[in-house]
Parts: C-alpha cells; sequence; structure tokens
C-alpha cells in the first residue's frame, strides 16, 4: 500500500511542477503583454511550444487565453473612454467566431512542422511591422496618413461608422481571416485588424486600437470555447498560464509607462524573430 501511494505521488508530482512551469510561463507572457500590448501575446505559442514540449495545436488555444484576457483589459478601458467601435467589433468578431472551428480543424489534421513554419513566417511579418513602426517613432514620422478611399467612413452627424455592402465586405473579410488565424495558429489576430481598420476606416488611431483589442478579446473567447469543446483545451496547463499571464500584466502594467516605447518595440521584435528562427529549425530539423 504505502509503495502504491507513493507511486501516485510520484507519478503526480509531474503534474504540479508542469502547472508551476506553466503559471512562471504565463507571468512572462503577461508581462511583456503589459510592456509591449497584445501583439506581445504572439509569443505565447513559442513560449509553450519550447518551454513545455506542446505541438503546435496544443499550444494554440492556451496562448489565445493569454491574448484575449490582455485584449479583453484594454478593450474594457477603450469602452470606458468610448473610443470602441462596439457595433463593428461584434460584427467582426462574429465573422470571425464563425471561421474559428475551421481553423481549429485544420490545426488538428496539418502536421506539426508545416504548422510551425506556418506561424514562424506570421512572428515575422509581425515583428517586422513592429520594428518599421518603431523607427517611424523613433523618427518622428507620421505613420496615420491616409492614402486610400475608405468604403467604411464615420457619419460625421452621429459619429458612427456608415455601414455600406463595401464596408460590410471589407469588415467580414477581416473577421474571417483573423478568425481562420486563431484557430489555426493561436494568434489573437491584431496584426490583420489593425492594418485592415487602418485601410477601410478613417478612424482615430486609439479607435482603431480599442477596436481590435475587442475583436481580439471575442474571437479568443470563441476559439477558447471551440476548443474547450472539441477536448483539444488542457486546462491543467492553460489554467494556470493563464492565471499567471493575469499576474504578470498586473505586476508589469505600472513599469510600462516609464519605460521608452519604440525601444522596448523594438527589443520585442527582435525577440520575436529569434523564436521564429528557433521554430524554423525545429520544424526544418524535426
Amino acid at each position: 500500500m504505502a509503495g502504491q501511494a507513493g507511486g501516485k505521488h510520484d507519478r503526480g508530482s509531474p503534474v504540479i511542477d508542469q502547472a508551476w512551469l506553466s503559471a512562471g510561463l504565463g507571468t512572462i507572457i503577461g508581462a511583456v503583454l503589459a510592456l509591449t500590448g497584445a501583439g506581445g501575446g504572439i509569443l505565447a505559442v513559442p513560449l509553450l511550444v519550447f518551454g513545455l514540449g506542446l505541438s503546435m495545436a496544443q499550444a494554440a488555444p492556451i496562448g489565445l487565453l493569454a491574448v484575449g484576457l490582455s485584449a479583453a483589459v484594454g478593450a474594457g478601458l477603450g469602452l470606458r473612454q468610448g473610443v470602441v467601435r462596439y457595433r463593428a467589433a461584434l460584427f467582426i468578431a462574429a465573422v470571425g467566431i464563425v471561421f474559428t472551428p475551421l481553423g481549429l480543424m485544420l490545426a488538428h489534421r496539418l502536421p506539426n512542422a508545416p504548422l510551425q513554419l506556418m506561424f514562424a513566417g506570421i512572428l515575422i511579418y509581425a515583428c517586422m511591422r513592429t520594428w518599421l513602426k518603431a523607427r517611424q517613432q523613433l523618427n518622428g514620422a507620421d505613420s496615420g496618413a491616409h492614402r486610400f478611399i475608405e468604403p467604411c467612413v464615420l457619419n460625421p452627424l452621429q459619429g458612427r461608422l456608415r455601414w455600406t455592402l463595401p464596408c460590410a465586405r471589407a469588415l467580414a473579410g477581416t473577421g474571417a481571416l483573423s478568425g481562420l488565424l486563431s484557430g489555426l495558429l493561436g494568434v489573437g489576430g491584431g496584426f490583420v485588424i489593425v492594418p485592415a481598420l487602418r485601410r477601410y476606416t478613417n478612424l482615430r488611431m486609439v479607435s482603431i486600437v480599442s477596436t481590435s483589442l475587442a475583436v481580439i478579446a471575442l474571437v479568443a473567447l470563441g476559439s477558447v470555447a471551440t476548443a474547450t469543446l472539441a477536448g483539444s483545451m488542457r486546462w491543467q496547463v492553460g489554467a494556470p498560464f493563464a492565471l499567471g499571464a493575469v499576474l504578470g500584466l498586473l505586476v508589469a502594467r505600472p513599469l510600462a509607462a516609464r519605460l521608452e516605447g519604440p525601444r522596448l518595440q523594438q527589443l520585442f521584435a527582435i525577440a520575436g524573430w529569434a523564436a521564429a528562427a528557433l521554430l524554423i529549425s525545429r520544424a526544418l530539423g524535426g
């Protein structure tokens, strides 16, 4: 009996160790999210892959949990300030949630190596955008100018977007792509939503970012729910990771205002490129 009890204890300890490790990794991601914004959550999946040895399909919904939590905090602040275009956010998110199961299905049917290569490509692209934006800020350049005719424009009398067929089509395409990528790779989709809102609307940047955060939070919630119903969400890892992310977010948030934004964004981009190189190396080497 003693041997059996000892055996049970030995088998249980790795689970406890994994939970503590997951919480620690979540704290790191929470701190990154606080310091760099919701886009920093894209590092959650590589951290879970290399830190806990999860596959891409296993890591994706857990990473989205952390991204969704941070995005919800940002969206809540935006709602209080009245800068979230909630109708547009709900519409984009509704389309995204419809396409999330398709991405989740593909994630479980595709081999792990191609998923890693796809994620690495998106990570390189997202970090390149972050680097260029930070460089523009350091040089004092105005990156908010619109060069196109936007199909979604604000009604100056009502302060609301004018809903036309081209506008609905553009926002629906944005939602479909963000939902597909959320289910497939566990990314929030901010690198898709923000450029799309800049391209298709004449909203101010603060409104674009807050609306994007609202979409990310809703789509992430849908993705996590879909993964849970499909039985592919590992809550024994996801729950401590999410709790750690919230803790890291709260602890690091007061430091965010003290650190120089553009330089921090460039450091994040470098870390993202390093993670992408590791993913490519593992995918090709495996």
